[in-house]
């Protein structure tokens, strides 16, 4: 068993930068591996990302589509088929569901659909709930609690 003060880096995991243009001891010559004159070679030299010597780049000249919403209201969306595997007078929220893995994560809440029928009595609390979905729950005995 080796000490901490005896550890070492394993062999060829770490590696020593290029330092270009620091002289000729750095071994990379006169010109310090940039070459001869340019743009490329002067320090802080080289063009932006995209740039194209002056054309109109790319990115400029492709049409611009859509529309990107700065509130975008994702939300993970049960459909009520889903919750006939929990047993009467449970309270299904979004917690719940994630560790019974029917919801990936957590989005902006939890919306609540009518697809398939509710068999069971649940105490559902959602962000949002469809008309229909609101229907099924009253109608097989069950509340729906909006957060």
């Amino acid at each position: 068993m080796t000490n901490l003060s005896e550890l070492k880096y394993s062999q060829g995991s770490r590696k020593k930068n290029i330092r270009r243009c620091r002289g000729i001891g750095s071994g990379l010559g006169k010109n310090g591996g940039s070459g001869n004159k340019g743009q490329n070679s002067r320090a802080g030299g080289g063009v932006a990302l995209g740039f194209e010597g002056g054309q109109n780049p790319l990115w400029r000249r492709l049409p611009k589509r859509g529309f990107k919403a700065l509130k975008d209201n994702t939300y993970a969306c049960v459909n009520l088929e889903k919750l006939n595997e929990f047993k009467d007078g449970t309270t299904v929220d979004l917690t719940l569901l994630i560790e019974k893995g029917l919801v990936k994560k957590e989005f902006n809440g939890l919306k609540i659909l009518a697809k398939g029928e509710l068999s069971k009595k649940l105490t559902i609390k959602a962000n949002k709930f469809s008309k229909a979905a609101l229907e099924k729950i009253q109608k097989a005995g069950g509340n729906a609690e909006v957060i």
